[in-house]
């Protein structure tokens, strides 16, 4: 996994010197990148968009992100 990977990653503003650090707390402990859908916790189903690749700890406000094999 690269930092660029964190992009837009609401933890990502610790990679760049934030608060002090030199990255992420779960920068390490990340797995790989795998396939999952952002969706907004105000949409209802069904949700239909494409399932895109991102790291395991992948966090941005008001959105989950699961993975296409959980949803229909």
């Amino acid at each position: 996994m690269k930092k660029k990977d964190c992009e837009g990653c609401e933890q990502d503003f610790y990679n760049h010197g934030g608060g002090g650090s030199k990255q992420c707390w779960s920068f390490d402990e990340a797995k790989p990148l795998i396939m999952r859908k952002k969706v907004s916790i105000d949409q209802v189903p069904p949700w239909n968009q494409t399932a895109n690749l991102y790291p395991s700890c992948y966090e941005v406000k008001r959105f989950i992100f699961v993975k296409p094999e959980q949803v229909r």
